[in-house]
């Protein structure tokens, strides 16, 4: 049995405003990405915690480094986020002596 196939005919103004539009969200939400400041939420996002608290600890130790612009904004850098998780990051196996892994 086949599936129906729907096809969607447009005008070509109207199919580059929409490649437009795509593109537009696209580059915005790239944007947030790559962004080297983020707030407390998006932070805890990255770091994959639920709590203000852990984060806050994580400041307050000088584990991450974090900006505080104005007295209510704290943004917390990327780069200092992501070294913080790679200083947990666990080989498979250890490599003793001559031998060599290979990649």
């Amino acid at each position: 049995m086949m599936d129906k196939i729907e096809i969607i005919c447009l005008e070509s103004e109207a199919f580059y405003r929409l490649l437009e539009i795509l593109l537009q969200r696209f580059v915005k939400s790239q944007d947030s990405k790559n962004d080297k400041w983020v707030s407390g939420p998006e932070a805890m996002k990255l770091l994959r915690i639920k709590s203000k608290t852990t984060l806050q600890k994580l400041r307050d130790e000088g584990r991450i480094r974090f900006s505080q612009p104005d007295k209510k904004i704290i943004l917390y850098d990327t780069d200092s986020i992501r070294e913080y998780l790679e200083d947990f990051v666990y080989e498979p196996f250890a490599i003793t002596g001559n031998e060599k892994r290979k990649v």
